[in-house]
This record gives C-alpha cells, sequence and structure tokens, in this order.
C-alpha cells in the first residue's frame, strides 16, 4: 500500500475515568515506508513525477529511517535514488549496516561524505557538484521535511480526532508537527516531545505551521538525538509487552514515556483526552541493538 487513502487505527493505552490516552497507529500504515515517512513522501514522489524526474536524492545519517523509507518509495515508483550519507568513515561498513544494506538492495546509490561537508549540505556550490556528478535530481532535505511534507502530514489527523484536547507528536526536523498544527481542530493543544536537545525547533516549525496552540516538550530527549539509556529501554520493553506496541527508541519511544510520566506528574487536566501519534520508524531498532550490543546495555526486544 503506498500513497492510497488509508485508515489508521487508534489503540486505547490508558482510560482510568481521569485521563485518556490513545496511540494513533500510522506505523501500521506500512511495515517498512510507515508513519510519517509515509505521509511525507507522498505529494514529494507526486511531484517528481509530474516534474518529469528520473532521481531522488535525498540526505540522511547511517541509522535514518528517511534513507530507508526513500530507497523503498523509488523502487515502488520507478526512481534512481541517490542517498548523500554523513560521515566518509561509514562508506566501507555499509554491508553492516542493516539500514544502509536495506537502502542498497532497494537500488540506492550513497555517496559518503565528511561530516564538515554534510553540514553545509544546502550550500550553493555544494549542490552543484552534486548535480555534476549525478545529473538533474528531484531534490527531498533531510528528514523530508518541506512544504508538500507538511501537506502529507496534515493528512494524520482527521474529523474523527476532533474529540481529542491534546495531540501529541515526536519531533525531528519539525515537519510531521507543522502538519498536523495545521489540521488540528478548535481548542486542541499540539504538544511536541524534539528528539533534538534546545528549543531551536520552534523557528523552523514556525515556518510550516498557521496556528499558535502548540508547544514543545524538551524534557525527554534523553541527552539528544539518538541518545538512549536503560531506563528508555526498559519502557520501551515494558510497553511492547504490556500493550503489544513496539515503540522505536528514536522518537516514539521518549514521547510515550514523557507523556506518561506527565500523566504521572498531572501535567494534563482531569477529563482530558490525549492522542499520540505513532510515527513508525521501526526499522532502526535492529541498527540500535547493534549499537546497545556494543555498549553492552540491554536490547531491544
Amino acid at each position: 500500500m503506498f500513497f492510497e487513502s488509508v485508515k489508521v487505527p487508534n489503540d486505547t493505552i490508558l482510560n482510568n475515568g481521569i485521563i485518556s490516552l490513545k496511540i494513533k497507529r500510522e506505523d501500521a500504515i506500512h511495515p517498512l515506508v510507515s508513519g510519517n515517512k509515509y505521509r511525507k513522501l507522498k505529494y514529494n514522489i507526486l511531484e517528481a513525477q509530474e516534474s518529469g524526474k528520473s532521481s531522488l536524492l535525498t540526505f540522511g545519517g547511517a541509522y535514518s529511517n528517511h534513507i530507508a523509507a526513500v530507497a523503498m518509495a523509488g523502487k515502488k515508483f520507478g526512481f534512481k535514488t541517490i542517498g548523500v550519507i554523513r560521515g566518509e568513515e561509514i562508506s566501507t561498513k555499509a554491508k553492516d549496516n542493516p539500514t544502509l544494506d536495506f537502502a542498497q538492495q532497494n537500488g540506492m546509490q550513497f555517496h559518503f561524505v565528511s561530516r564538515e561537508d554534510y553540514r553545509n549540505k544546502y550550500d550553493l556550490e555544494f549542490m552543484n557538484r552534486l548535480g555534476e556528478r549525478f545529473g538533474d535530481f528531484y531534490l527531498i532535505p533531510e528528514g523530508g521535511t518541506n512544504s508538500l511534507a507538511v501537506k502529507g502530514c496534515e493528512e494524520i489527523v482527521t474529523k474523527t480526532d476532533k474529540a481529542f484536547d491534546y495531540i501529541c507528536c515526536p519531533v525531528g526536523t519539525g515537519g510531521t508537527i507543522s502538519g498536523i498544527i495545521n489540521a488540528s481542530f478548535e481548542n486542541q493543544k499540539i504538544l511536541g516531545f524534539p528528539a533534538l536537545k534546545g528549543d531551536f525547533l520552534k523557528k523552523d516549525i514556525s515556518k510550516f505551521a498557521n496556528k499558535s496552540n502548540w508547544n514543545l516538550i524538551t524534557d525527554y530527549h534523553f541527552g539528544g538525538y539518538a541518545k538512549i539509556n536503560e531506563a528508555l529501554i526498559s519502557f520501551i520493553n515494558d510497553f511492547k509487552m504490556e500493550y503489544d506496541i513496539q515503540l522505536d527508541p528514536i522518537y516514539t519511544g521518549k514521547m510515550l514515556f514523557g507523556i506518561m510520566d506527565l500523566i504521572e506528574k498531572e501535567f494534563f487536566e482531569k477529563g482530558s483526552k490525549i492522542l499520540a501519534i505513532h510515527t513508525g520508524g521501526l526499522q532502526g531498532i535492529s541498527g540500535m541493538n547493534q549499537y546497545l550490543e556494543r555498549k553492552k546495555m540491554p536490547l531491544l526486544k
């Protein structure tokens, strides 16, 4: 199922007469192009087709959900895909990396660059070099966030979600929460749980969001992007055992940890109805477990 209309179930996690919490299972859309990646790619793929492009070029790290999703979607729709990957040192280890190996098996060509070059990836000179090397391509930004991605993410919220007081979602580049904000209903509050340190994402979100009914909860990043500790691992494993829902450790796991902690701290008013968005990202678990094994830490089950 690629870029068709989909009905996503809302699983009840908590309903104790004081607080109601449900999870919108965007991860269930597709096993590999799931959650917000499905939403972000939908209109970008359509635009690439209408523009007559034959190649998609995008950026990402070694375990990027976005890289895996673009490779899979590109294969499905007949595009050549190019992934500009952060870290030249990874080039000899791609086969040992489950995300990159998956992307390569789905036809993605890699271009490994230094971390310094990667920081300047949108500079005109760097983009010109990419054009000279790979020819004409359709550019999808890192993480997939642009106006078309936001348009796709607006479809996460539907009329059936009108009864919720709060909608919570993980935040990476800000595209998903922007779409949710734009599609939200009157009197709803949108809470974003960044996977990165700091409050800087507010500026990026404000570029796309057309309402002011939102805020970022910045206390649950666990040290920053891709950072994880044993408390979070235990929470994710216990959550799966209790509710039979797998959470990813980068985004949704941190958000649900935060929501449950805030409920315990009585952050939400009595009678609140909360909807949490599961944005997918489960393909990254195998790569995270490689890292945890090297660190001699408990694994995600």
